[in-house]
């Protein structure tokens, strides 16, 4: 993706916030594992991705009514929607120091309708002069989203003719519409009306 725009600071991806909480005791132990087994960034980033990808199942495809946002919740209750489980993803990558940041889609049915603002992130990894998008919403059929450094494969790409689109900031902190969103929702039926469908 050739328009990604980044703020000038590449600490700012490495921050500990509400949403991304990288220092928490749960965030930590999970990271110290997956890098028990990985032997460079890049294997780590590649294992946290697929963590949280397969073992955190979207609450969407399993009917999971609850609504998680922080990262250490989602860790531990192993649900939440896209925008959560980039959340996770981010903290997990932070956490060893891989700058992470926030990215959004907006993508529609197969018609158009319906649209809506669906999260990922984007890493850089040492050496990488370029950011990489990564999806971790979970697979399922006709979504194949897959660790890559070397293009995409993210859950979708985005359609113009439907009016979706990739928003190209990379955010440090999760979008304030987003956050504020899934911080009021009391279950994921509510959330669903209240997300944007635009950023």
């Amino acid at each position: 993706m050739e328009m990604i725009q980044e703020t000038p600071a590449l600490s700012a991806y490495l921050a500990s916030d509400e949403a991304v909480d990288h220092e928490h005791p749960l965030v930590r132990d999970v990271a110290a594992k997956l890098r028990a087994e990985a032997s460079d960034a890049y294997t780590y980033a590649k294992a946290a991705y697929e963590f949280v990808r397969d073992t955190v199942p979207h609450s969407h495809d399993t009917g999971d009514m609850r609504v998680t946002w922080r990262a250490s919740d989602v860790l531990a209750q192993r649900t939440g929607i896209c925008h959560a489980k980039s959340h996770a993803l981010a903290a997990l990558l932070r956490a060893e120091s891989i700058p992470t940041a926030l990215c959004y889609q907006r993508l529609t049915d197969d018609d158009g309708s319906n649209p809506m603002v669906h999260g990922l992130v984007a890493i850089k990894l040492p050496g990488q002069s370029a950011w990489s998008r990564q999806d971790p919403r979970g697979n399922k059929p006709g979504v194949d989203a897959q660790f890559s450094l070397d293009g995409e494969r993210l859950a979708w790409s985005v359609r113009q003719e439907c009016s979706e689109v990739d928003y190209p900031v990379l955010y440090a902190a999760p979008h304030p519409a987003v956050l504020r969103a899934l911080r009021a929702a009391p279950d994921r039926p509510y959330l669903w009306r209240t997300l944007p469908v635009a950023l």
